[in-house]
């Protein structure tokens, strides 16, 4: 990914759970969704390309142009970056594994090797430590590098922090699968909650109801 620094400064949040998916709803994330515009508590449903009635498929990283779009909008790119395929490719890949270490979360199973392997070599893709800077405006100041040459690497490294803090943090018990077939989406419990949308509620309340007239109709 070629194109101009992003502002000294500016934070990489988005959330590893919105990677990539419509918005809509509160959901789990950091990456998840997220991860970033905030960090965790709208992202992680967000992960892998969203299934939707009717077997549509909607995924804001399905083109090298979309998926730039995407991170001009979590702050994760600057707007006059160029985007190539393999780049959207490397995103893509990313929001897979995390979305199998949330499986594995919500399921109680052993999180996957390589799962956490791609995740840790993500995080490992920028340095860490916020250098000391000095701007006309500013004056002296700290902030993350962040060349030209490794946006893609930055914005890799801030997702998987996220997807990271999130499967590891306070929050992380209450990380649950939507309820409401076919969304793939993951959320953040909030009492009886099941639902990643008022969307998603409405399906699964209106699919409860044609259950029961059917039943009805049948006895």
């Amino acid at each position: 990914m070629q194109g101009g620094r992003r502002g000294d400064g500016d934070g990489a949040a988005a959330g590893a759970g919105q990677l990539g998916g419509p918005p809509g709803g509160e959901r789990a994330g950091g990456a998840a969704e997220a991860g970033g515009g905030a960090r965790r508590g709208e992202g992680a449903g967000h992960l892998g390309a969203v299934t939707l009635p009717g077997g549509q498929v909607a995924d804001l990283l399905g083109t090298p142009a979309g998926a730039h779009r995407w991170l001009v909008a979590h702050g994760l790119a600057p707007a006059d970056a160029a985007l190539r395929e393999t780049c959207a490719e490397r995103l893509r890949v990313l929001r897979e594994w995390i979305r199998a270490l949330l499986a594995s979360r919500v399921d109680g199973r052993t999180a996957p090797a390589d799962a956490l392997d791609a995740v840790n070599d993500a995080l490992t893709r920028a340095p860490a430590a916020s250098l000391l800077l000095w701007h006309p405006d500013r004056g002296l100041h700290r902030a993350a590098a962040h060349p030209t040459t490794q946006i893609v690497e930055h914005a890799l490294a801030a997702l998987a922090a996220d997807a990271a803090d999130l499967l590891t943090g306070p929050d992380a018990d209450r990380l649950t699968a939507c309820g409401s077939a076919p969304c793939n989406r993951y959320l953040l419990r909030h009492g009886r909650r099941h639902w990643c949308s008022t969307r998603c509620g409405d399906r699964a309340r209106a699919a409860r109801a044609y259950a029961r007239r059917t039943r009805a109709d049948e006895t």
